[in-house]
């Protein structure tokens, strides 16, 4: 794909959508970095339901400690993986309290140094919280950038270098959320809704639907 392509899609969704938003709730940097944690291999609407019930009773490092394991897991038992989940969470917690005052850290080494939290997990910290101009690839993304031409690569590192040195910069700080709502709604795995697409004639695909 050139880069007048990729520059056209990303000025269609910028006017569709200027402010895209992440689709976790969350009202504090620590509130975001416990829904992406709990968000591997879960959907954000079940992470959702969880956050709802357990912020309004503990939302800080502080108050998350003082429920301890078993009680963080009685709020997130209906989110996959939700043992390991909680054992990260509480671990997580106490780094933050011990070493950072309780605040998250804006660094990548030490955010991926936090039980649970990997390069994915890290860049959507940085990029919704801290507003910096890092790419976090989940599946939505890989498929997306793979399946459109946009930024193809073999794996999830290698899309996300792509995409990172191809996206026009103007584009960078609102392109993982324009990539992941548009694999999530749009370009769905199975079976891409390209009929009602914005991009299809841009989109390099070719066994488009219709």
């Amino acid at each position: 794909m050139n880069k007048d392509k990729r520059q056209q899609i990303f000025s269609r969704w910028q006017a569709a959508n200027p402010e895209p938003k992440t689709e976790l709730e969350y009202s504090s940097t620590f509130e975001l970095l416990i829904a992406v944690l709990l968000s591997a291999q879960a959907t954000d609407v079940s992470v959702n339901k969880a956050t709802r019930k357990l912020y309004p009773v503990a939302n800080t490092p502080e108050t998350l400690l003082a429920l301890g394991v078993d009680g963080v897991k009685e709020y997130i038992k209906t989110i996959g993986l939700f043992n390991s989940k909680a054992e990260n969470v509480i671990k997580t917690c106490r780094i933050l309290v011990e070493q950072y005052d309780g605040e998250v850290p804006a660094d990548r080494a030490a955010l991926e140094a936090l039980p649970g939290v990997g390069r994915k997990t890290a860049n959507v910290v940085l990029n919704t919280a801290f507003r910096k101009p890092v790419m976090a690839v989940d599946t939505h993304i890989f498929r997306v950038a793979n399946r459109t031409g946009i930024a193809p690569g073999k794996n999830v590192r290698e899309v996300e270098d792509r995409l990172m040195r191809l996206i026009p910069k103007e584009f960078s700080l609102d392109a993982h959320h324009w990539l992941i709502l548009h694999g999530r709604y749009t370009c769905l795995a199975r079976k891409p809704r390209c009929g009602s697409c914005l991009i299809e004639d841009l989109c390099e695909y070719k066994q488009k639907t219709t």
